[in-house]
């Protein structure tokens, strides 16, 4: 990917703002193409990157001034600036990076700067809270104390200003008896601001005593923080070396220049672990950004984000277009995972697009990884990214021997998928007093259903793909479009009743392998299906971290950066699923994936052991992770797409 000059303008030429009078070029949050000529009214001072009010037909939409009118619409046809925003206007590298996003990947400047302005409703200071507390002076002599009435007393003795809807829920009464006691004088308004600062990181906390390797890299970290300017660092660690303390050191070294510092975490759901440890190292959490906020904190947040309060952020990929004024460190943690592409609307790539914010910032950033995207292995070997390396896990602690089940010589019983080396395996370490991890990177209980009677198989009616058993939910699900049904009674082709059968196991279907062979052992099932929401994964996150479950069995979710000192056995149950299809990364993802979920293994004092069940253990993929050689796999896996000029080396082009 091409990274743009320092020096690079946005098309909207920032350059002298014009008299008083003249017009000016406005972007707005829509597939246009491009920005349109405004004046302003006398008395209203413009400037470039102002965040203003514009009529649009019938419609006012707020907008962005883009820089000085075109000048190609007669001046008495030119509609007015109705209102300019009370927020810091948008940096001239924030609208360079729209236009830059926007010129990349083909889309319209609306479209990227909609990403941008994605809470239009926090340009407006917010309303206060409408708030009550006891009042100062004495009860009326004839008021009737209900139980009730006593409990809103007792609640709010002592107690700050509280809205009336959350008093009345933890008082346990109606809203009516609240309302009451502030008809009688007892309760008083007292107006609260809406958005409380969060509290800044707490830089002289003491920080984790880092091994050597650890403050050499945190040092070379820390150095193009100090220093300022563009660099691109990969902290290129195994699983279990400390990678998350050393990136502390280079979000303290941000903080204390007085810069704001943004985390990319690929899935913000998965953060639990993460989150508690900045906590833990700064006093406070981040401030996070994600699709599940409410739409009071997404406004609260893009706010304390535009006005410098919220000094870190860490969020999914749409975080990279909020708009900070003192952005000073980028960090993408996890660069390698395809959740940091978007597919829909706008499309990009996070990590990538994050290398060019900085660029166009001229400030550092750091790609963190286990496991390496080839893109960012190839931009270190060309020289144009550094790489720090962590080649031990911290404290001692060996990387988990790997082992290939060979399902051709060790198939499972008939209608089981657990192999019985695997299942030996579970069993000495439910003994041992171990948790195991069972993965399978497919949701739902089967993947097919079919009749017996007459072979129909059930696809989507939509789009054709094979529906999804979901046994829990009693649906057929298709994971591609979201299409979803009960599961009938009869076959829908021959009318035969009972004869539907799934095909293939899902996690839950292991689920109810390992309930039979193992029915007192504690399980539980990680996937986006049970899982709804960053609360609920991070309390998954706690039960298995306390040893509340004994079998796990989980997709993806529970590949990533998760630390669980008493897991000793990862059992990969279909190591091949990754590697059918076309996709030209299909061996490099499953090896990724595969060296992910082995590194849950062995992490605390005792060692750990991975048993990988495939027909293909020849596979590189499978080969490098058993043999614990990643580069051998990623200069086979260059070789090879540089002879047909696939990416990273070429390009390719998507018809949709």
């Amino acid at each position: 990917m091409p990274v743009p000059d320092a020096g690079a303008k946005a098309t909207g030429s920032h350059g002298e703002n014009p008299p008083a009078g003249a017009a000016w070029q406005v972007l707005l949050p829509l597939p246009l193409a491009g920005a349109y000529d405004y004046t302003a009214p006398d008395g209203l001072a413009i400037a470039v990157g102002d965040h203003v009010l514009v009529p649009l037909g019938r419609r006012e939409l707020p907008g962005v001034v883009w820089g000085p009118g075109r000048g190609d619409v007669a001046p008495e046809k030119l509609r007015p600036i109705q209102h300019r925003f009370a927020v810091p206007p948008m940096a001239d590298a924030m609208r360079r990076f729209v236009d830059w996003v926007a010129d990349y990947v083909m889309s319209p400047p609306g479209a990227v700067l909609r990403m941008a302005l994605s809470v239009p409703a926090a340009l407006d200071p917010p309303e206060p809270i409408r708030a009550l507390r006891l009042s100062d002076a004495p009860p009326p002599p004839d008021l009737t104390w209900t139980a009730a009435r006593r409990r809103v007393v007792q609640l709010l003795e002592g107690s700050p200003p509280r809205p009336a809807g959350e008093i009345a829920r933890d008082a346990g009464c109606s809203a009516s008896v609240v309302h009451g006691l502030e008809r009688h004088g007892v309760l008083v308004a007292a107006p609260l601001p809406r958005d409380a600062v969060p509290p800044p990181p707490d830089l002289s906390r003491p920080r984790a005593i880092l091994e050597p390797a650890q403050e050499d890299a945190a040092a070379r970290l820390r150095a193009p923080v100090d220093a300022g300017g563009f660099t691109v660092t990969l902290l290129d660690g195994v699983t279990g070396s400390g990678k998350t303390e050393v990136d502390f050191e280079a979000v303290a070294a941000a903080l204390a220049a007085g810069r704001q510092v943004l985390v990319l975490l690929p899935e913000i759901a998965l953060s639990a672990q993460w989150l508690g440890r900045f906590a833990e190292r700064f006093g406070v959490r981040p401030v996070e950004w994600h699709s599940d906020l409410t739409s009071r904190t997404r406004r609260a947040v893009w706010r304390a984000v535009a006005l410098g309060d919220a000094r870190v952020v860490v969020g999914a990929r749409s975080a990279l277009f909020l708009p900070f004024p003192e952005l000073g460190l980028i960090v993408v943690d996890e660069e390698h995972e395809q959740a940091f592409k978007q597919e829909d609307g706008v499309l990009y790539h996070a990590r990538d697009m994050a290398v060019v914010r900085a660029r166009l910032a001229d400030i550092p950033v750091v790609l963190v990884s286990a496991t390496p995207s080839l893109e960012t292995v190839i931009n270190v070997s060309r020289g144009r990214y550094d790489r720090v390396a962590l080649p031990e896990r911290h404290g001692g602690a060996r990387l988990p021997e790997a082992m290939a089940i060979d399902l051709r010589a060790t198939p499972p019983p008939r209608g089981r998928f657990l192999a019985p080396p695997l299942v030996d395996a579970i069993a000495d370490g439910l003994a041992a007093g171990d948790q195991t991890l069972l993965f399978l990177n497919r949701r739902g209980y089967a993947p097919l259903t079919l009749c017996r009677a007459c072979g129909h198989r059930f696809n989507c009616p939509q789009c054709s793909a094979w529906l999804v058993d979901h046994r829990l939910a009693r649906r057929l699900v298709c994971h591609h479009c979201g299409f979803t049904m009960r599961p009938p009674p009869q076959c829908p082709n021959c009318g035969a009743e009972d004869s539907l059968v799934p095909c293939g196991p899902g996690v839950e279907r292991i689920e109810e392998e390992v309930a039979t062979l193992f029915p007192e052992a504690r399980r539980a099932i990680m996937s986006s299906d049970q899982l709804h929401g960053p609360a609920a994964a991070a309390e998954m996150v706690r039960r298995i971290g306390d040893h509340e479950v004994d079998i796990v069995i989980g997709t993806q979710l529970i590949a990533k950066g998760h630390h669980f000192p008493d897991m000793t056995l990862v059992g990969v149950v279909d190591a091949d699923l990754g590697l059918a299809g076309g996709d030209l990364r299909a061996g490099e993802r499953t090896h990724q994936l595969l060296t992910q979920v082995a590194g849950r293994a062995g992490r605390g004092d005792r060692p750990g052991r991975v048993l990988i069940q495939t027909h293909g253990p020849e596979h590189p993929a499978i080969a490098a992770l058993l043999a614990n050689d990643r580069d051998r796999f990623l200069a086979v896996e260059a070789d090879a797409r540089h002879q047909r000029a696939l990416p990273p080396f070429g390009r390719l082009v998507a018809i949709i």
